[in-house]
């Protein structure tokens, strides 16, 4: 840690005495805190506030609540300091951070991820078992915070979310929604981003063999294989056996692999073993790489990220939210370690892993939320393919004009300005928004920030700056 010395100890230096439930920078700049969501259930929470706020009256500043996937990766950590937040990995300024444009708040979701935790020692028991609940957990947190916040019940409530985190994000919109409906939430819901998300698990299992075909990574035997599994799981999903077709996800995984020498998920320019060459192959790799993908893969592809930055401490990131971090943040338990994924979580929600949400994303459309989802060109997890067959399925009255509605190119040269190379397209009809995000694969912010900033910009119709 002596590497960054200054500028973690500038860190500390900003941080107030914890109270008993929370705590905060002396600036007001930034909150954090727990929420119990039910009895020995923990919720961490951390609040940033925008210095490029403008509270003159005539645009209310937004607030982005951002959802990591996994399920069971952590948004504190992750989406905060590897993709939106306002410091990097390394503890320097982040040139493009969607504080920017909007308050951010991320949270640690479900209980168990990250800094959140449950008490006892039957963690399984008190783990959230469906999307539905977790649901339930996250929006008794979003209650506590916006009953004693005047600033935040002024703000209009944007759900971002990434991966299995998009599952999340509708859940727990249509939850919001009834919470302010029944009066015990405050808070104007003004949209939901959906970016490489997870709503149709079989849309995107069928889309990977002609995508890896298409891309040179599989053969025709490739593709067979694939395709063969691919119809298994659609045979289990429309028998409802669902933990059956999570079984059959992790099969399908382990035949790309073997016949991609090792394609890596989030990025198919890459491979899935440390650097871009794969230097193990065989069946003994396959199941070791279909093993760390199972569990590790999502928060495994940002953690070697995190790896490769120029002034990683010998700790690496999870040294990092277990010294500084935790003891900025002064309220974590002293017997909390952070985890970059929380293997309880995953395994907690294996029933609700492979069911669609399609059907919610149909709610909230015809109840006029808007709803913008965005893809990576170069994802193959959660492929823009799969992502184009699961909007067709919409049963939404606007669907058609959508479809038929033109394309607009979108324009960056360099991080977060704007030029002359087309970066990504985007797509609008009524409250429907979907954006095409050039060079970049699951993890949109990272990869190409720039035109990440102007979606967020646009959708949030933040005032310029």
């Amino acid at each position: 840690m002596a590497s960054a010395s200054g500028a973690l100890a500038a860190l500390l230096l900003l941080v107030c005495a914890a109270a008993a439930g929370g705590g905060g920078t002396p600036d007001g700049s930034e909150e954090w805190g727990y929420v119990e969501v039910r009895p020995k259930a923990h919720m961490f929470w951390w609040l940033y506030h925008s210095p490029q706020r403008v509270d003159n009256g005539t645009t209310p500043w937004p607030t982005v609540l951002w959802l990591q996937g996994g399920p069971g990766a952590s948004g504190v950590g992750y989406g905060n300091f590897m993709e939106i937040g306002p410091l990097d990995e390394d503890l320097k300024p982040r040139a493009t951070t969607w504080l920017a444009k909007a308050d951010l708040l991320f949270v640690d979701n479900p209980v168990g991820t990250g800094f959140s935790y449950v008490e006892g020692g039957n963690r399984q028991s008190l783990m959230a078992r469906t999307d539905g609940e977790a649901a339930r957990d996250l929006v008794t947190l979003l209650c506590a915070l916006y009953r004693g916040s005047p600033r935040l019940r002024a703000s209009p409530l944007y759900i971002v979310a990434e991966s299995y985190g998009g599952k999340f994000a509708v859940t727990t919109a249509l939850a919001a929604l009834s919470a302010v409906d029944q009066g015990r939430l405050r808070a104007t819901l003004a949209g939901v981003a959906l970016g490489d998300s997870w709503i149709s698990p079989l849309d995107f299992v069928l889309s990977w063999g002609p995508l890896l075909y298409q891309v040179s990574r599989v053969d025709e035997k490739g593709l067979q294989q694939c395709n063969s599994v691919a119809a298994k799981i659609k045979e289990q999903l429309e028998k409802k056996q669902f933990t059956d077709a999570e079984a059959s996800w992790s099969d399908l995984e382990n035949v790309v692999s073997a016949n991609s020498n090792s394609v890596n998920f989030y990025n198919f320019l890459k491979d899935e073993l440390s650097g871009d060459s794969s230097t193990t192959t065989g069946a003994a790799a396959v199941s070791t790489m279909a093993s760390f993908r199972r569990r590790n893969g999502y928060s495994g592809y940002l953690k070697s990220m995190a790896a490769a930055s120029s002034s990683s401490s010998s700790g690496g990131f999870d040294g990092l939210m277990n010294t500084v971090i935790k003891k900025k943040l002064g309220i974590i338990p002293k017997d909390l370690n952070w985890g970059d994924q929380s293997d309880d979580v995953f395994v907690a929600l294996e029933g609700d892993f492979m069911k669609p949400r399609i059907e919610e994303v149909d709610q909230l459309l015809k109840l006029g939320i808007n709803v913008t989802i965005y893809n990576g060109q170069l994802d193959l997890i959660c492929a823009t393919k799969g992502t184009m067959d699961w909007v067709h399925k919409l049963k939404w009255d606007g669907l058609n004009s959508f479809l038929s509605a033109p394309r607009t190119p979108i324009y960056c040269d360099n991080e977060g300005q704007s030029g002359t190379r087309t970066q990504a397209f985007v797509k609008s009809y009524k409250n429907l928004n979907f954006y095409w995000i050039l060079e970049a694969g699951h993890m949109v912010p990272i990869d190409n920030p720039c035109p990440a900033l102007k979606m967020l910009a646009d959708i949030t119709r933040s005032p310029a700056k």
